[in-house]
């Protein structure tokens, strides 16, 4: 069970983000999963749709690639990089164009083959500071 649960988180940021496929979130998260990302959480495939959109709307040519992955039970932790473009306003600061590196960790619970929980933690202070925008004012706005 473990090693399908780690197939379908990495097939998660495969599909999701480096593919950019929005249908990927109700095929892979069930209906009233919890995404908590620091003091946020979002409740619902919905609002997790509004979250994807908003830095679809930001961020293009997103490559995500593991640094590790481990699985115990339904749980699965990902400590991963990313490397995104940012092209539009999705989080109300004109776009730069600049090639931006992040790094985080997301762990999810994986019940029935479906996303029903996750916490995810990645550096949004330092890709805010290499888009030179004010950083307390841009978490403010990319929380929304």
């Amino acid at each position: 069970m473990s090693e399908d649960n780690k197939r379908l988180a990495k097939r998660w940021f495969e599909e999701v983000w480096n593919k950019g496929r929005r249908d990927a979130i109700r095929e892979m998260m069930s209906a009233d999963c919890v995404i908590h990302d620091g003091e946020t959480s979002l409740t619902g495939i919905p609002a997790f749709q509004a979250y994807f959109d908003r830095l679809q709307a930001a961020f293009s040519d997103t490559r995500f690639q593991f640094e590790q992955v481990m699985a115990e039970g339904d749980l699965v932790c990902l400590r991963w990089s990313v490397t995104i473009r940012h092209v539009g306003d999705g989080l109300g600061i004109p776009p730069t164009g600049k090639e931006l590196r992040s790094t985080g960790m997301s762990m999810v619970r994986i019940v029935d083959g479906k996303f029903v929980e996750g916490w995810q933690n990645w550096d949004m202070l330092g890709l805010m500071e290499q888009i030179h925008a004010s950083g307390r004012a841009a978490l403010y706005m990319a929380a929304g």
